[in-house]
């Protein structure tokens, strides 16, 4: 089975959020079969920092729905962005 790759930024609420306790939570909170393959940062403004998640999933109906139900429903996640996303 193929795989998709999404790049995700993930905004957190607030500039004091914990990015690397962040970083762990949003792991643990992905559904089977789905990992992080890398995270990056990216200044936004005024001290908030987004994360940049590549994450890696099977390619099937409805996984990037749940993917995004995951991270929505993470602590101290404000917004996510689906950047763009390829097939590997």
């Amino acid at each position: 089975m193929a795989k998709v790759v999404a790049q995700i930024k993930i905004f957190p609420t607030e500039t004091t959020v914990d990015l690397g306790e962040l970083r762990k939570k949003i792991e643990n909170a992905l559904p089977p079969q789905t990992s992080v393959a890398r995270f990056d940062e990216e200044p936004i403004a005024f001290g908030l920092v987004a994360l940049i998640a590549r994450v890696v999933m099977p390619e099937e109906e409805g996984r990037m729905e749940k993917v995004e139900e995951a991270l929505k429903s993470v602590e101290n996640v404000g917004e996510i962005q689906v950047v763009n996303v390829w097939r590997t």
